[in-house]
């Protein structure tokens, strides 16, 4: 006979202690965080330049979302969106990627793909689908002139918009073995040119004030002032 006792008993056995639960979600979040580790150090493995470029973002990336006021939960898609955006260049050749000279058009045409290598690997992996959707948009311009999708301004999602300003600043002001950063100046210059078309004027307006500060401290860690070198 089925009573209250035995209802009660039944409760406590298909109901896991709240202790467990927290368990088992720490040790999924750890999980998750070994996994965007890995597929960072991948990026290393890949391109030096690439792993230490994404980690900067990082950080430059959940600045500016604070600043735009992204909710708490988008902050986390939006880390890993910045330091995973180039995690599809895993499957793009080496003579292409590292190729000293410019690209000819039909490896132009393969290197756009890394977007969507990026979101067809993460997208897999439970809990990173809002972010390999940033990554896959990454390249896209806010004119709806960029890849894959030609989405256009609000079409966009947001962490793709920012990743979009702040890869575009990095790589202008960054020295490769093939070519010498550009001064700090000119890929303000650059950006501010650029908003509205290729970038989100927003999202250009609340990074502005931070590269420069980041810059600024940049150089004075390796005591040159950012006057001498604009």
């Amino acid at each position: 006979m089925w009573t209250d006792n035995a209802a009660s008993s039944a409760s406590h056995t298909w109901a896991p202690p709240a202790l467990h639960v927290k368990h088992v979600e720490e040790q999924l979040s750890a999980l998750r965080s070994s996994l965007i580790c890995a597929f960072n150090q991948l990026l290393d493995l890949k391109d030096l330049n690439t792993g230490v470029h994404s980690t900067r973002l990082a950080e430059w990336a959940l600045h500016v979302a604070g600043e735009l006021g992204l909710e708490r939960e988008s902050l986390a898609d939006m880390e890993v969106a910045a330091l995973l955006h180039d995690i599809g260049k895993i499957g793009i050749a080496d003579a292409i990627l590292n190729k000293p000279a410019k690209l000819t058009a039909e490896e132009y045409e393969v290197m756009k793909k890394h977007p969507e290598f990026g979101w067809a690997v993460l997208r897999q992996v439970p809990g990173m689908e809002r972010a390999s959707l940033m990554i896959l948009h990454h390249h896209e311009n806010f004119d709806g002139t960029g890849y894959p999708g030609g989405l256009k301004g609000e079409e966009i999602p947001m962490g793709s918009r920012i990743v979009s300003v702040i890869d575009a600043f990095d790589a202008m002001v960054s020295t490769r073995p093939y070519r010498q950063g550009m001064p700090i100046e000119e890929a303000v210059r650059r950006l501010v040119a650029a908003s509205g078309t290729q970038f989100d004027p927003r999202v250009v307006n609340r990074f502005l004030p931070l590269a420069q500060a980041e810059m600024t401290s940049v150089f004075a860690a390796a005591g040159t002032s950012v006057t001498a070198v604009l």
